[in-house]
């Protein structure tokens, strides 16, 4: 079967009245009782307070279904990816897991690993926001639910651009460049970047073809496969422009997200001026490092200066729960409890996810993380990770190709030939 990348571009609207879903009715043994099931649970939340959260809903869940043991394996976000890869290709699934949606979960449905849940949560669909739902839906049916949506852009140490003298975040790309000089200037690290883990790098690069191509031109690409055109490989000499100045803490390539020593902590404990991270930064900089308290802000992506894209619309995606095509019944029953408007908005008012369901924005008590609903609900245009629009051997070679682009090993010209050549392949 042919494969098509999937681009969600649309204007993002989190506002309406709010609802929840209901538990579906455990099957029965011969004897009149539930029959006993085990529910394979993987996910990825390993820092607070989703951590926790989620192992409270799963007792919960429990309790309301004796029946019913959940197992959860709960990895970090590469290891979490590898294993998953693993297991798919070997034709396996898991009863339940977590998901960004997009062309990954695409290509898992077209192997037939991935439950279509459209009858089991119709009594539900209308609770969520279209934008969140979006990234699970495909020729208009349901494979999973959202469980989280947002943005990435610029987490910052305000202290930090105090002392190097930045009165305000940048709001263009050559405003940005600069304040990384001011930073430097003033004996600061302007950002800190996992570069061991690639993920976090794709971030640029994946926002400069935004700011500069536009939109329609990713969908484009989605469409011929080619990364070669002039705007792209002027997103890659924007990345490599800022690679330049050397503005990553020492010991970047090697260094990993969420460990001790990691991007995230780099911030959190005041080693670095910011970081470019989806909407769950806060709570890993608590969770890995000190966190920074009132001394931590939010700046969306700046502009490009004559690009073609808005600076209104965002890049980013959520988190959403899929189910393996042999789970038990039990398993789409987890699905719609973990997504209940009571149980999801407590995930929502601790600051580990932002709304999906409508009606649910009361419930963000963050002052940043409203300033992310906000732009979220005024945006533009919304563009899902570049690493999970397109199948897994894409959105890898994204990843691969902008690392080598800010090692220095790559040109943005061969970035930019070498994600082409493996998205012609896969197309």
């Amino acid at each position: 079967m042919k494969r098509t990348c999937v681009f969600i571009a649309a204007a993002v609207l989190i506002a309406g009245c709010g609802g929840g879903g209901g538990t579906a009715e455990p099957q029965e043994n011969a004897g009149g009782s539930p029959a006993k099931v085990t529910l394979e649970w993987w996910h990825l939340s390993t820092a607070e307070p989703l951590k926790s959260l989620w192992a409270q809903r799963a007792k919960e869940f429990e309790a309301k279904n004796p029946n019913v043991t959940i197992k959860a394996t709960v990895l970090e976000n590469d290891a979490y990816k590898a294993k998953l890869t693993t297991i798919t290709q070997s034709g396996n699934a898991p009863d339940l897991f977590a998901t960004w949606g997009g062309g990954v979960l695409q290509q898992q449905i077209e192997a037939g690993l991935v439950k279509d849940i459209s009858s089991d949560v119709a009594d539900v669909l209308g609770n969520f926001t279209p934008a969140a739902l979006s990234a699970y839906q495909f020729d208009g049916k349901t494979y999973g639910l959202p469980t989280d949506i947002g943005m990435v852009g610029f987490w910052y140490n305000k202290k930090h651009f105090e002392q190097a003298g930045i009165t305000e975040p940048p709001a263009t790309w050559s405003a940005f460049l600069e304040d990384v000089k001011k930073l430097k200037a003033a004996g600061i690290t302007p950002i800190a970047l996992a570069g061991k883990e690639k993920w976090p790098g794709h971030y640029y690069w994946a926002y400069l073809a935004m700011r500069i191509a536009g939109l329609p031109a990713l969908q484009q690409a989605g469409v011929d496969h080619d990364f070669t055109k002039p705007d792209f490989v002027a997103a890659g000499q924007q990345v490599k422009a800022l690679a330049d100045l050397q503005p990553f803490q020492k010991g970047h390539l090697g260094a990993a997200y969420s460990t001790p020593d990691g991007q995230s902590a780099t911030v959190s404990n005041g080693k670095a001026a910011m970081e470019l991270m989806g909407q769950w930064a806060p709570s890993v900089q608590t969770s890995a490092g000190k966190g920074l308290g009132d001394d931590l802000g939010f700046f969306p992506f700046p502009a490009v200066e004559g690009g073609k894209g808005s600076a209104g619309e965002a890049f980013g995606g959520g988190g959403g729960l899929a189910v393996g095509v042999d789970a038990p019944k039990e398993a789409v029953a987890f699905v719609k409890f973990m997504t209940e408007m009571g149980n999801h908005s407590k995930a929502v008012e601790s600051g580990g996810v932002l709304p999906v369901l409508k009606g649910e924005e009361s419930a963000v008590k963050d002052p940043n993380l409203k300033q992310v609903a906000t732009m979220l609900a005024d945006a533009s245009g919304y563009q899902l990770y570049l690493d999970q629009a397109y199948p897994p051997a894409v959105g890898a070679q994204v990843n691969d190709s902008v690392a080598e682009l800010i090692a220095g090993t790559k040109t943005p010209e061969e970035v930019g030939q070498d994600i082409t050549e493996v998205a012609k392949s896969e197309g």
